[in-house]
């Protein structure tokens, strides 16, 4: 089992910024690859963006490259997004999930443990 908590969302305007964080337990987190993926009211879950086990490789959705950006401390157990120019878009509750697979899935179904979830809203 592992077990993810995401921390870091909240109210910001358009153009701002912020940070969310995973943070993991239970099983080696360097087994696992690590990707966000956030659900907006009334839409499906959307992928986001994906890390490998050892960081070195990163995938994102077309609707964030540029703006948003995905890291890891394996020392930490702890994933990260960087969100930059936000615009109201990006208004969802955004999830943390983890993969054992080294496939760059993006769907859902590819995940294996998933966090509670953190809202993000951005204000125009």
């Amino acid at each position: 089992q592992v077990q993810l908590v995401e921390s870091g969302g909240g109210l910001v305007q358009a153009g701002g910024s912020l940070r969310l964080s995973c943070a993991a337990s239970g099983r080696t987190f360097s087994n696992y690859a690590m990707a966000w993926f956030r659900q907006a009211p009334g839409k499906e879950r959307d992928f986001v963006a994906r890390i490998s086990r050892s960081g070195q490789t990163t995938t994102y959705a077309d609707s964030v490259k540029g703006r948003f950006t995905v890291s890891r401390d394996n020392s930490k157990n702890t994933v990260y997004l960087q969100m930059n120019s936000l615009n109201p878009e990006d208004t969802a509750v955004y999830y943390c999930a983890a993969d054992m697979s080294p496939v760059r899935h993006t769907t859902t179904s590819a995940y294996d443990y998933w966090g509670q979830g953190t809202q993000v809203t951005v204000s125009s």
